[in-house]
């Protein structure tokens, strides 16, 4: 059980860490860990998926902070230490800490062709010559048969790390299903993080992403295929998490006049 201190945002327990901090999560988490960059869609949709709520909510997952509102949400709660857990970044100082280990990763995620250019660009970027293997999973749901075939080839690699990069909700249940076969140190979900160290996609400036509106950035960038989704989750996330910010002083205030 992992037991850093953690903060619960619409329910969803999200670590107290900082990107930097990211890398030492590995060092005594058990083995088949599941550490998500969680950010405001994967909260709001664990609202109403369970199993996307059974996931992020189990002792064995790690969530960090990858959105701002979150770390906002959570240190009005008292989370004074958080800090944003960007899925690309947090992707990049683990390499970057990495390069010099005999820690094994494995890149699954993408379309065709993008986890054979990221272990090029994790080799050029980063210095890291430790992908031992990529899979561009399909787009439909694995059997189990599949899964197993596909853990018996990360298993046989000696792989420490596998990288999930597909998008909320699917990466965190492919990843969970994978981790019921293989035998990992952990299994961790970064949405984008493969788009945006292939150059696919470009980073928002850093003022964009400190205020919280890196969502807005991408919408302008893919218009078409997140418009429906921002239209549903932003104001959700706005109105749940001012109730739950408003849940914790009514509480606290009502202990107080006891």
């Amino acid at each position: 059980m992992i037991s850093n201190s953690k903060t619960n945002v619409l329910s969803v327990p999200i670590l107290s860490c900082s990107v930097e901090e990211s890398s030492t999560i590995l060092h005594n988490c058990p083995k088949n860990t599941i550490i998500t960059a969680t950010g405001v869609h994967g909260i709001v949709t664990a609202r109403t998926d369970k199993e996307l709520n059974q996931i992020l909510n189990h002792p064995n997952t790690c969530n960090l902070p990858d959105g701002m509102p979150a770390v906002w949400v959570a240190k009005a709660k008292g989370a004074k230490h958080i800090e944003r857990c960007f899925g690309p970044f947090v992707f990049a100082e683990i390499m970057r800490t990495t390069a010099n280990s005999p820690i094994n990763h494995y890149l699954c995620g993408g379309k065709e062709g993008v986890a054979d250019a990221l272990k090029e660009s994790v080799a050029a970027k980063f210095g890291n010559h430790h992908v031992v293997g990529t899979h561009c999973p399909p787009f439909r749901e694995l059997s189990d048969q599949e899964f197993k075939d596909l853990a018996t080839e990360i298993n046989d690699l000696n792989t420490d790390i596998v990288w999930v990069g597909i998008s909320t909700p699917k990466q965190e249940k492919f990843a969970w299903r994978l981790s019921q076969f293989t035998d990992v140190k952990a299994l961790i979900t970064v949405g984008a993080a493969f788009d945006y160290h292939t150059d696919s996609i470009k980073p928002a400036p850093t003022w964009i992403q400190n205020i919280g509106m890196e969502w807005f950035y991408r919408l302008t960038m893919e218009p078409k295929r997140l418009w429906k989704r921002y239209a549903e989750i932003v104001p959700k996330f706005i109105l749940f998490g001012l109730l739950d910010i408003f849940a914790l002083y009514k509480h606290a205030s009502v202990r107080e006049n006891r």
